[in-house]
């Protein structure tokens, strides 16, 4: 992984044909990552959970002169969507979010402001987005897993060997469940059931924090791994 300021990684996750394309930049207050995911051969690309700096996020998609087709959001939470707005105008792109997370978009600013923070309400979705949906953007296909627990419609996102977890899942730890529709148990099976399932050198991208893979967080994690 190589960096190019303390905020922006980039990462080139390796299918066969060298297609994909990812970049992460820690965005917001909360320093929530942001996951660019670019198809190098057409260009297209989504944006994962925008949730600030918008024009940051912006600069690092022309620098690969990358076209937005989707924002996709894993779930309602401001710190992972506040961003939403300025990058629908920016780029036209649909923003897409699973439909028990969809109404959260309505009220941001309410929730920001219980930690203090100003964000603006996001525009409503253009899609709903469940389990068993793919996303696709050039050659690169996402496919849509519900893992439900830290908010009811947080969902993960699968392609090659690499997933996004939003906040379900961190390096050493899980998502927090004290929150208004969070659930320890229902996150726990959420990852023992759908995302341990996948094979253990798969990479996975978290909201906040390092990039870590599925076979530390079963051998390690010390609220959900099988050890």
């Amino acid at each position: 992984m190589a960096f190019s300021n303390p905020f922006v990684s980039e990462d080139y996750a390796i299918t066969k044909e060298d297609i994909l394309i990812i970049k992460e930049l820690a965005v917001g207050p909360l320093m929530a990552n942001c996951f660019i995911c670019g198809c190098s051969k057409t260009k297209e690309a989504v944006v994962i959970d925008p949730g600030g700096d918008a024009d940051r996020i912006l600069l690092a998609l022309a620098d690969d002169k990358l076209k937005v087709k989707y924002i996709i959001n894993t779930h309602g939470h401001f710190d992972h969507v506040s961003a939403n707005g300025k990058m629908k105008d920016a780029t036209s792109a649909d923003i897409l979010i699973h439909p028990l997370d969809a109404a959260m978009l309505e009220s941001l600013s309410s929730n920001a402001a219980f930690f203090g923070i100003s964000v603006e309400n996001s525009p409503p979705c253009d899609q709903t987005i469940e389990e068993g949906d793919t996303v696709s953007f050039g050659d690169v296909t996402l496919s849509v897993i519900h893992t439900p627990g830290h908010t009811p419609g947080g969902i993960s996102l699968y392609t090659n060997g690499v997933v996004f977890v939003g906040d379900t899942l961190f390096a050493g730890s899980i998502g927090r469940t004290d929150f208004p529709g969070g659930d320890f148990d229902t996150l726990k099976s959420s990852i023992q059931a759908k995302l341990f399932k996948m094979d253990d050198n798969v990479k996975v991208l978290s909201g906040h924090g390092p990039e870590t893979s599925i076979g530390r967080e079963k051998r390690y994690n010390p609220f959900v791994g099988q050890f």
